[in-house]
């Protein structure tokens, strides 16, 4: 597809097992009951467009604000998190901020995990579709520790993830089953869709997803 290299790459087979496969996407579009096409759409434009770094680990960014306020959520006394804040400000704090990108959130990831595992892990968001980790329970996981080894699996298990995402918010599915582009736009990457135009891309992205591959309209 033109302008997709990477998706067009992976649907026709990548030697890397951790990599996204036509298997992952046609699973995806079962799931969600729609056109294979959608989930290869939503694959493109909705990802990172990489769910693991070059050493193999998932991408992750930690956000610092989330980890204060799941520390409090996960039994941590306020007082107790306020000092936390006040002492390491760029693991622990009120407000977002802090990043380091790359390799560099594991290092705050680790850090955070050496106050609380559980809580570090709910406050990153996770692999191509930067799935927030405390969406753990929604997303019918075990718990916190569960969602990560899935999402260290593979791609296709963090496109699993997304696809629950999805079947979890009536309004979105809906929006993806009736390839209503800029609710799905609008819900997944805020009200300010418009200014990266992400409803324009998801409708080309479609539309030459569904001329290419003939099982783009298999249900």
């Amino acid at each position: 597809v033109n302008g997709y290299p990477r998706t067009n790459t992976l649907l026709f087979g990548q030697v890397d097992k951790t990599a996204l496969q036509t298997g992952d996407l046609i699973r995806a579009a079962k799931l969600l009951g729609v056109p294979v096409a959608a989930v290869a759409t939503i694959a493109q434009v909705e990802s990172s467009g990489h769910g693991f770094d070059a050493t193999g680990r998932p991408v992750i960014l930690f956000e610092r604000h989330q980890f204060y306020r799941q520390l409090i959520s996960n039994g941590t006394p306020e007082s107790k998190a306020n000092e936390l804040a006040d002492r390491m400000p760029n693991i622990v704090n009120k407000k977002r901020g802090g990043y380091i990108g790359g390799a560099g959130e594991f290092g705050r990831f680790a850090s955070a995990s050496q106050i609380d595992e559980t809580s570090a892990i709910e406050s990153c968001s996770w692999g191509m579709f930067q799935i927030m980790g405390y969406h753990w329970a929604r997303l019918g996981y075990i718990d916190a520790q569960d969602f990560k080894l899935h999402m260290q699996e593979s791609e296709g298990e963090q496109l699993q993830a997304f696809c629950k995402f999805i079947l979890t918010d009536k309004k979105l599915h809906k929006a993806v089953k009736d390839s209503n582009w800029p609710v799905v736009a609008e819900i997944y990457n805020g009200p300010a869709y418009k200014e990266n135009h992400y409803d324009v891309k998801l409708a080309r992205a479609f539309e030459q997803f569904c001329a290419v591959y003939p099982m783009a309209e298999q249900q």
